[in-house]
């Protein structure tokens, strides 16, 4: 079972990432992408999706055109794990 994140291994996740915000009211991180157009962001998109079920690791996310929104939150754990901190990275890395 994973195990969510206790207050001083969130904050120093928090900190060594790039840009991803807490979100209110829920034990979750999101962040926000903008590309050149609907093309490159559903090929970011895809990049994520294939890792996510190879970790079985699924974020949520919402797409308008060039715009990407993901959340994260590990839902076995009831909030923030280290799972969620390990794709927030892959992603920053393939967002470049």
């Amino acid at each position: 079972m994973v195990e969510k994140l206790d207050l001083a291994e969130r904050a120093a996740a928090l900190a060594a990432l790039d840009g991803w915000e807490e979100v209110e009211g829920r034990d979750a991180i999101r962040k926000s992408f903008a590309f050149a157009d609907f093309n490159e962001a559903f090929g970011f998109m895809g990049r994520i999706a294939l890792a996510a079920e190879k970790a079985d690791h699924h974020p949520e996310w919402f797409n308008v055109y060039n715009r990407v929104e993901i959340t994260l939150s590990t839902h076995d754990a009831g909030g923030l794990s280290q799972r969620d901190i390990e794709l927030a990275k892959f992603i920053d890395g393939v967002a470049g």
